[in-house]
C-alpha cells in the first residue's frame, strides 16, 4: 500500500485531516484520560467512519483496502485511530449477515453521524481468547432476548451508541462444536443503563476508553438477531477478520511513523561531533525496521483485497496482523532506543505511541494464538490448545 497505488487521493484527505490533530492535542487527552470527541467528529464529518458502508444507505461504498488506507494514514500521522476503528470492522458481521430491515434501520444514520457503531462485546473475564467458552446467555423470551452476563475489553461502549453483542443462545454441552449455540446482535444501548446494563471504565496503560459491561437480565427485542440464531460464530468471524486487517493497517501506519521520526532524529542528532545515524548500531536497526514494515504492508494488501473480493482470508488476516504488529513494535523500539533518554519525553510522542503499539502483540488476538491458528489450521499440525 504505497504511495502510489489507488488510494492516494484518500491518504492525502486523511493527512490533510489529521494535520488539525497535532501532537499536543493527544497528550492532553491521554493526561485527562478524555475521548478524542473533536477527533471522531472530524472523520464523522468528512465521510471517513462511512467509507464501508453502501451509497445506498448513504456511505462511501468503498472497500477494506481503502479502510485501511485510512486508518494507516491516521496512525501515520501521529493520530489513533482506536478511537472510532470499530464503526469500520463491525461492519464485516452488519453488512454480510445483518438482514435488510437491520441496515435500513441503522446505517443511514450510522453513516450520517447521528448514531455511533463503535462497541463490539465479545470477550469475557474467563474465556479471554477462548470464545467458545463465553458465558453471557441471550435467552428468548416471546419477542424479546433475555441478556444476562459480562463482558470485558468492551472498548468505546460509553461513547457508542450501538453494540454488537456476542452471547450463547445454547448451552455447550448441547452443541456439536465448540462455537456452535453461539449468536451475535445488534444492540441499541441508549438509555440501556435504565434497563439493565452497566458499563464501568477500566483504567489500562493507554487511553482506549475501555470498560467491562454488565447484563443483568437486560431485554432486548428478538429482530435485534443478526443472521441465525446459534451460528453467530460464522457471522462474527468477518467482523474478526476485517478488524485483523484494520489493525494491521494502524500497525504499519505505527511503524511508519517510528521510522520517520527515528530516521529524523539520527540525521539531526549530533554526538561525538557526528550525526548518530552514521552509526550502523544506529542505522542498521532502523532499516531492518523499514524492511520488516514493507514486507508486512504487502500481506495487509493482500489479506484486505481478498477480503473486498469474497474471498476466504482466514490466514491472511491473521498473517496481516501479525507481521505487522511485530513490525510496529520492532519499529517502536528502535525509534526509542535511538531517541535515547528524550524518547521518554512526553513532548515527543514517541513514549505515547511506543504504549499504544505494544497493545497489539496482545490485541484483538495474541500473537500466540496466531501462530497456533497458522500450525493448525494452515500447516496441518496437531491442534496444540
Amino acid at each position: 500500500m504505497g504511495p502510489s497505488d489507488a488510494t492516494t487521493d484518500i491518504r492525502a484527505a486523511v493527512r490533510t485531516l489529521c494535520a488539525r490533530f497535532p501532537g499536543p492535542y493527544w497528550r492532553r487527552l491521554d493526561a485527562e484520560r478524555a475521548y478524542p470527541e473533536a477527533f471522531v467528529s472530524a472523520l464523522t464529518e468528512a465521510g471517513f467512519l462511512a467509507a464501508l458502508i453502501p451509497e445506498s444507505y448513504g456511505g462511501s461504498g468503498l472497500g477494506v483496502t481503502e479502510a485501511a488506507a485510512i486508518l494507516e494514514e491516521i496512525h501515520r500521522a501521529g493520530c489513533n485511530g482506536a478511537a472510532c476503528h470499530a464503526q469500520m470492522y463491525t461492519m464485516g458481521t452488519l453488512l454480510r449477515h445483518g438482514s435488510d430491515a437491520q441496515k435500513a434501520a441503522y446505517l443511514p444514520d450510522i453513516a450520517a453521524g447521528r448514531l455511533r457503531l463503535q462497541a463490539f462485546a465479545v470477550t469475557e473475564p474467563e474465556s479471554g481468547t477462548d470464545t467458545a467458552a463465553i458465558r453471557t446467555s441471550a435467552v428468548r423470551d416471546a419477542d424479546e432476548y433475555v441478556i444476562s452476563g459480562q463482558k470485558i475489553w468492551t472498548s468505546r461502549a460509553q461513547h457508542s451508541d450501538l453494540m454488537v453483542l456476542l452471547a450463547r443462545t445454547a448451552p455447550s454441552d448441547s452443541a456439536e462444536r465448540p462455537h456452535d449455540g453461539l449468536s451475535v446482535f445488534l444492540v441499541d444501548i441508549r438509555g440501556a443503563e435504565k434497563r439493565g446494563l452497566t458499563i464501568r471504565p477500566v483504567r489500562t496503560m493507554i487511553n482506549h476508553a475501555a470498560t467491562e459491561v454488565f447484563f443483568d437480565e437486560f431485554r432486548i427485542p428478538a429482530e435485534a438477531l443478526i443472521g441465525d440464531a446459534g451460528l453467530g460464530f460464522r457471522c462474527i468471524l468477518d467482523g474478526m477478520n476485517a478488524e485483523r486487517i484494520l489493525i494491521a493497517a494502524e500497525c504499519i501506519g505505527d511503524a511508519r511513523w517510528f521510522i520517520e521520526k527515528a530516521s529524523a532524529y539520527a540525521r539531526d542528532r549530533v554526538v561525538f561531533d557526528r550525526p548518530i545515524g552514521r552509526n550502523q548500531g544506529v542505522q542498521f536497526p532502523i532499516a531492518r525496521a523499514y524492511a520488516a514494515t514493507e514486507a508486512a504492508a504487502l500481506m495487509v494488501e493482500r489479506a484486505a483485497a481478498r477480503f473486498d473480493d469474497g474471498a476466504p482470508c482466514g490466514s491472511e488476516a491473521n498473517m496481516a496482523k501479525l507481521l505487522a504488529a511485530d513490525a510496529s513494535w520492532q519499529a517502536g523500539d528502535t525509534c526509542l532506543q535511538t531517541f535515547g533518554g528524550f524518547g521518554f519525553a512526553e513532548e515527543f510522542d514517541v513514549e505515547r505511541k511506543f504504549r499504544e503499539t505494544r497493545l497489539y502483540q496482545v490485541a484483538p488476538v495474541s500473537t500466540n494464538l496466531i501462530l497456533a491458528y497458522l500450525g493448525e489450521h494452515v500447516l496441518d499440525l496437531p491442534r496444540s490448545y
